[in-house]
């Protein structure tokens, strides 16, 4: 009997692929498209790359149409609502920087997409992820591996699958390359082989997080003083929810140098300028831990880690804290450590967990 997968199609290159290798596979193919952003005054511009896109459903519907697979969109705006937007706006607003396609892996489409997918008595769940699922016949554990292509590797957005997920989860193209991915689109005749990748928050038009946050809530930004790390004011900023540690560019301010984001206080709403020497930092505390294997983590575990999805991975040191927090401590200083952005941490190319920087 086939085994049965719901994939999640965005109507990009890489999930329409999945989908093919998937059939190809011999499975019993589901095409899903999350429909994940409420109606909203921000939301007025239909992006051609975002799920505000009418047509991103539309180029998933014709794929899934093509390959002949059956296709659904499953409404989930208040589920994206509450575990995604809300907590972006007011990890925002408590002057972190957060990462929602994080938040979006692990409340919806590897909690809540594979909860439909067992209520309608679908065996696995999919995605076009670049990155590798395997199962350790010694430890008999699944472990999430980087995909072959270092370049597109997406496991730091990963770090907080579980055993349960990892076991029901099929990620069909973390053996491709990009080039591979396109070029399999163009053999099969799919119209989304030269779709270009999508880049910017999904829900954030512009990338503007402000303007954002402002028309989401309704309230007025509060503009407030730029200080340096004595205390001295430097000039005003216009909210502290358009700022982020290491920060130079459109700051607003003339200060005869270069100065960068060093800190942000939304208990006295001011944001903390200075040298780029005061970003650099060796050590920080993870909260909100998930360790794949679930082992727990002892005292001096070496390990390489990254602390955002864009930064090379650098060797470090882990030391547990408690059962929810560990101590990282990098061999070199590392550039604009953030709260509230994830580190991910390796072990070669397997991802050993992650957690949120406090």
């Amino acid at each position: 009997m086939k085994k049965s997968v719901m994939i999640g199609m965005s109507g990009g290159v890489d999930s329409s692929v999945a989908a093919a290798v998937l059939l190809e596979k011999g499975y019993e193919v589901v095409g899903v498209t999350l429909k994940l952003v409420p109606d909203m005054p921000s939301c007025e511009i239909q992006r051609e790359d975002g799920c505000c896109s009418l047509s991103a459903i539309e180029d998933a519907r014709r794929v899934a149409d093509m390959l002949g697979i059956s296709y659904y969109v499953l409404n989930f705006t208040e589920i994206f609502d509450k575990e995604v937007i809300q907590y972006f706006v007011n990890e925002y607003k408590k002057g972190k920087t957060p990462n929602p396609c994080i938040a979006c892996n692990r409340h919806v489409k590897f909690d809540h997409m594979l909860k439909k997918a067992t209520a309608m008595g679908i065996d696995y769940i999919a995605t076009g992820h670049y990155a590798r699922i395997e199962y350790n016949q010694q430890t008999e554990r699944y472990t999430l591996k980087k995909s072959v292509t270092q370049k597109k590797d997406q496991t730091y957005a990963l770090y907080n699958l579980n055993q349960e997920q990892l076991s029901r989860t099929l990620m069909p193209i973390g053996d491709y390359t990009k080039e591979q991915v396109r070029e399999k689109a163009e053999k099969i005749g799919l119209n989304v082989a030269s779709k270009p990748d999508s880049q910017e928050i999904c829900f954030v038009e512009d990338n503007n997080h402000g303007r954002f946050i402002s028309g989401y809530t309704g309230e007025t930004l509060i503009p407030g003083n730029f200080v340096d790390i004595n205390g001295k004011i430097l000039g005003r900023h216009k909210g502290i929810v358009n700022y982020t540690i290491g920060q130079r560019k459109g700051l607003g301010i003339a200060l005869g140098k270069p100065v960068f984001v060093i800190d942000i206080n939304p208990d006295n709403n001011t944001v903390i300028l200075g040298d780029e020497k005061h970003i650099f930092k060796r050590e920080l505390v993870a909260e909100d831990i998930n360790i794949i294997s679930g082992e727990v983590i002892e005292e001096g575990v070496r390990v390489t880690a990254k602390i955002r999805y864009s930064a090379k991975e650098a060797p470090a040191t882990l030391s547990p804290i408690d059962s929810d927090r560990l101590k990282v401590l990098f061999d070199e200083p590392q550039r604009a450590i953030t709260s509230g952005q994830s580190i991910v941490f390796y072990n070669g190319d397997e991802v050993i967990g992650g957690g949120i920087i406090r």
